[in-house]
């Protein structure tokens, strides 16, 4: 490759990473302010969905692959089964819990439950959070899926739907 070619490509990326650059400022100086707090009008609800959704897609096919690979009755088989069933049965709770709080009169909201421990993380679409929401919420997460308050983390984060 010659020379003039090598300057050519080497200006073309460093004028595809300047483009991208701006365009990045741009779309990050499009936030919706509300006092204190601001997220990107980019909905940090839907991003988080999609985030977790191809994460735990990439994990159950990993254990498809392990439960293809060994024998049925082996040790590794059932792990890989047990821990399928566990990853299905924990995305069909974040999605009822998800739309038990949305019922309660939010516009949007994301659970997010553990898979090594008993936390249970609650994102809320509100500008702020007050008792009242707190305890209905609390009392949604015990009385659906059994797990204690002092597992629960909910926080609000105002994002324009």
């Amino acid at each position: 490759m010659s020379k003039r070619k090598k300057i050519i490509i080497m200006s073309s990326l460093v004028f595809l990473l300047a483009l991208t650059a701006i365009l990045n400022v741009l779309l990050a100086s499009n936030v919706v302010a509300s006092g204190e707090t601001a997220v990107t009008t980019s909905n940090y609800f839907t991003t988080f969905r999609t985030e977790r959704t191809s994460t735990r897609s990439e994990e159950l096919l990993q254990l498809d692959s392990v439960i293809a690979l060994y024998d049925e009755g082996s040790e590794e088989y059932n792990e890989a089964v047990d821990m399928k069933l566990k990853i299905v049965e924990m995305m069909e709770n974040e999605l009822l819990l998800e739309t038990l709080i949305k019922s309660r009169g939010f516009s949007d909201a994301v659970v997010s439950i553990g898979m090594e421990s008993d936390n249970v993380n609650v994102f809320i679409n509100s500008d702020e959070l007050d008792m009242n929401t707190a305890l209905s919420i609390y009392t949604i997460l015990k009385d659906e899926v059994g797990i204690a308050p002092g597992s629960i983390i909910i926080l609000p984060i105002y994002s324009q739907v």
